[in-house]
């Protein structure tokens, strides 16, 4: 202190500390030509502890005017001064007065000017007290904020002492601040620092990129418009670059993927459109990660989004991987699964476009994981979108190669339609039809049928035979099928599809009889039509009745209507035809359409004889019909032999199957029956319970003078109900 106060004449430390600056700026101007090295440092004391860190805001600015100059003073000796000279002016920089934070600024300011690259060992610190002055609430700091930086920048840019390892953890830290300017001030300095050539920013990229992630939601158009431009460069440098940490930015890219700001979404997206097309064996552990991130955007709001999650996807799924180099097909599939709950379409279809493609890819290894998505998939079936159920099917046929797996499909096909019954109304034909296609529709309608041939809703079963019946005869998928049961009386295969079929069929009397007359057993489908009950024949019999009825007019029964034209060789199926007319009503269309039918049949095929025989009810001798091989058979039995003789003849006991369907149709007459008792009950209660609540105390005199009702009026030999 002494040897200071002996340099530094009185007058000199007065006007230092005095409130004009004219006259600090002079007494400054006199520091600097203090004297030798030794004086400088008493000099440097004596400023630092008694004006610097003085609680007179007047000394303050002196002390730090003060420091400058003898910097300035040192010329190139002031260096070896940094250490005592830098830290009270950066202790400044956070001063309650905003004059001495500005004279801070012009103080170092000056001083970097003239240490240049030496002052670099205090980067760190002066950038952190940079980026607080960006956002200074003062202009004029702000100002000289600015001005330092820029000095910064140069001097940073042109030494050899920077180390961007000792920076990076500092502008990680800082890249979360939301102050526009210091947003502003952090994506210059990455700008700057990513333009000078010995400084590998793109090594670190992956410690600052969520950060200019982060800016391009920001509500500035300026600060979006500079990290885009950065991410930009960056982007470019990535394709230029033969080494890149593609995983770490990988995580960050997923992330940002979901952001709700649309132009984060579109920016992410668009780099992880390049990752995979650059990233090659480095992103194989990330599929899964970039899959759950693409997916949703497929079905974002914005086009461009959606464009190039298209891309992407189908770039990432042309990619051929191999489990053994990281490719996890289980997270693959756990992605997929999940976004099968997603609301929109086009991700929906997406997944199932995945697990499809593993499936053919890699199958024994997505059957390991099968049960953890085969409930999912099953579920779908009950998707709203058309597309999706098509898929999940495909999928599920890929699965269902499998014997075991395909029973299972089956099962809960048939266990989905009993539970809902809109399911099977609305989506049924479309399901099964698909799977006819995909699976062989022999098979499936087997399997169908031996699970309703036990089924214990009854009522169930009619529907559902009646549906499969309905699309046996109509569907196009299925004209192999029908060709089969028309060779029911002449191919073995065709006789084991219709024995199979009938156990199940039995369930819905017009489905046996449709199944009869394309099999071409006519003398069996008369048989059935003679064992009809009055309980069988309703207003739901009807209605099938009808449907049949169109359904003969159609191309697919043109057979049946050319085998018309020869009634003495097809008596049996002209017999068929007439019962169920008899069973129509006159006033139905359905009646006038099969009478129209039956008057177009010829009567020259008839003789007397024929006539006489049949009309007695005694049987006719079948004709012989010819196949195109020349085989001769026969129809389901001549007309000469007992029925019950001809029970076994082409290997179809119609016998035994007869007595199957009525065995059936009991049980379901008796199931109607317990219905109609079990409703009839809850009605009485609820009746008696009405007029319970009616009664009242008066009593009631029946009106002699009233006619009685019609309800009360009986005739001879009529009960009163």
């Amino acid at each position: 202190m002494a040897d200071a106060l002996s340099v530094i004449p009185a007058s000199v430390l007065r006007n230092l500390s005095d409130k004009l600056y004219e006259k600090r700026k002079n007494a400054a101007l006199d520091l600097a030509a203090a004297g030798d090295h030794d004086k400088i440092t008493a000099v440097i004391n004596l400023l630092t502890t008694e004006f610097t860190y003085s609680p007179q805001a007047n000394h303050r600015k002196g002390g730090l005017i003060g420091l400058a100059a003898a910097t300035v003073g040192l010329t190139s000796e002031a260096a070896q001064h940094l250490e005592q000279i830098v830290p009270p002016v950066l202790n400044s920089f956070s001063d309650q007065d905003s004059r001495v934070r500005y004279y801070a600024c012009e103080a170092l300011y000056n001083i970097a000017k003239v240490v240049r690259g030496d002052f670099i060992v205090f980067f760190n610190q002066i950038f952190d007290a940079l980026c607080k002055l960006s956002a200074d609430s003062d202009a004029n700091v702000q100002s000289a904020a600015h001005l330092l930086d820029r000095l910064v920048k140069d001097i940073v840019t042109e030494s050899d002492q920077f180390s961007i390892e000792e920076f990076i953890p500092l502008l990680r830290e800082r890249m979360n601040v939301l102050n526009p300017y210091v947003r502003q001030f952090l994506v210059g300095w990455i700008t700057v620092l990513d333009s000078v050539p010995d400084i590998d920013m793109l090594g670190f990229l992956p410690d600052f990129l969520d950060g200019l992630f982060n800016m391009l939601s920001d509500s500035s158009h300026e600060i979006r418009q500079q990290a885009d431009s950065a991410l930009s460069e960056f982007l470019q440098e990535i394709k230029n670059s033969p080494s890149v940490d593609y995983g770490r930015m990988a995580e960050i890219l997923v992330q940002r993927a979901s952001s709700p700001d649309e132009f984060t979404r579109l920016t992410a997206i668009t780099w992880i459109n390049e990752f995979v097309k650059l990233g090659g064996d480095q992103l194989v552990p990330y599929y899964a990660d970039i899959l759950g991130a693409i997916l949703p955007c497929i079905s974002d709001k914005e086009e461009k989004i959606r464009v190039v999650a298209r891309e992407t996807n189908d770039e990432l799924r042309a990619i051929k991987a191999d489990p053994a180099e990281g490719f996890d097909i289980g997270s693959i599939l756990s992605i997929a699964r999940s976004e099968l709950s997603s609301e929109w379409e086009a991700t929906r279809i997406e997944a199932l476009h995945w697990i499809s493609t593993l499936l053919n890819r890699h199958r024994p290894e997505v059957l390991t994981y099968l049960d953890d998505i085969f409930d999912t998939l099953l579920k779908a079936l009950s998707d709203s979108s058309d597309e999706v159920v098509l898929l999940v099917l495909e999928v599920h046929a890929c699965i269902a190669k499998d014997p075991q797996h395909f029973r299972e499909l089956v099962v809960f096909l048939v266990n989905k339609f009993r539970v809902d019954n809109s399911l099977l109304k609305k989506r049924g034909a479309l399901i099964i039809r698909q799977l006819c296609v995909l699976l062989d529709a022999e098979r499936v309608y087997r399997e169908l049928s031996t699970i309703l041939e036990g089924e214990a809703d009854l009522d169930f079963a009619c529907i559902m035979v009646q549906a499969l019946n309905l699309i046996l005869l109509t569907a196009s998928e299925l004209s192999g099928l029908r060709d089969l049961l028309k060779q029911s009386l002449v191919n073995p295969s065709g006789k084991d599809l219709f024995v199979c079929l009938y156990a199940s069929w039995c369930h819905s009397p017009m489905a046996i009889i449709s199944l009869c007359l394309l099999a071409q057993t006519y003398q069996h489908a008369s048989s059935v039509i003679q064992s009809l009950v009055e309980e069988d024949i309703n207003v739901k019999f009807l209605v099938q009745l009808d449907k049949l009825i169109r359904l003969l007019e159609t191309p697919i029964f043109a057979y049946l209507r050319l085998q018309l034209l020869e009634p003495g060789r097809y008596i049996w199926l002209l017999k068929a035809l007439y019962g169920l007319l008899m069973l129509l009503p006159q006033q139905s269309a359905a009646f006038k359409i099969l009478r129209t039918r039956l008057k177009a049949v010829p009567s020259y095929s008839f003789n007397s004889e024929q006539l006489k025989r049949t009309s007695s009810g005694n049987p006719h001798s079948q004709m012989l019909n010819r196949m195109p091989s020349g085989q001769q058979i026969t129809e389901d039995g001549d007309l000469n032999q007992d029925f019950s003789n001809l029970s076994l003849q082409n290997g179809i006991n119609f016998a035994s199957t007869l007595q199957l369907f009525e065995h059936m149709q009991r049980q379901h007459r008796m199931h109607s029956k317990s219905q109609s008792i079990s409703r009839n009950s809850s009605i009485s209660q609820s009746q008696e319970l009405q007029r319970l609540d009616e009664t009242r105390p008066t009593s009631q005199v029946p009106d002699v003078s009233r006619p009685p009702s019609r309800s009360t009026r009986r005739g001879p030999g009529q009960l009163q109900l």
